[in-house]
């Protein structure tokens, strides 16, 4: 028989010790979703667009991004390692993995060959100058 009095399944005792310890108990978690699309600003003047992409957590060597045209397309992996350590075990873990990419279309075509990317503090910055005409896809290296 509880000698504890009880809310119906739960008695105070467990009531008591959840308000008391409100996350104490951590369950593991690994990998969370990647975002659905890549985040993005695009910029435009007479001469270029300006495109900035949020892709954080990501090296620089996982970024991809082709120029067809006026299409610009933007693929990033985000690779995670599980390490077992005899020490150690892991409570929680949050960081994401996988790929994601993004596609879309500028109102006119992009000269390739001055186009340039840099990757710095989480943020994907494209330059890409216009340009009329143009063929086949072609890949930027990023700085």
């Amino acid at each position: 028989m509880n000698i504890l009095p009880s809310r119906g399944n739960v008695s105070l005792f467990d009531e008591l010790f959840r308000d008391f310890t409100p996350g104490f108990f951590i369950k593991p978690l690994h990998g969370d979703p990647l975002p659905s699309q890549i985040k993005i600003d695009v910029k435009e003047s007479a001469t270029h667009f300006t495109v900035s992409a949020d892709i954080p957590g990501v090296n620089k060597q996982d970024i991809h991004v082709e120029v067809d045209g006026p299409l610009v397309t933007i693929k990033a992996e985000v690779r995670q390692t599980d390490s077992d350590s005899k020490d150690e075990r892991n409570l929680r873990m949050e960081r994401y993995y996988g790929a994601v990419s993004r596609s879309f279309q500028l109102p006119a075509e992009i000269d390739r060959d001055a186009a340039s990317a840099k990757y710095e503090n989480g943020v994907l910055s494209l330059t890409l100058p216009k340009k009329q005409g143009g063929q086949g896809g072609q890949r930027l290296h990023i700085e």
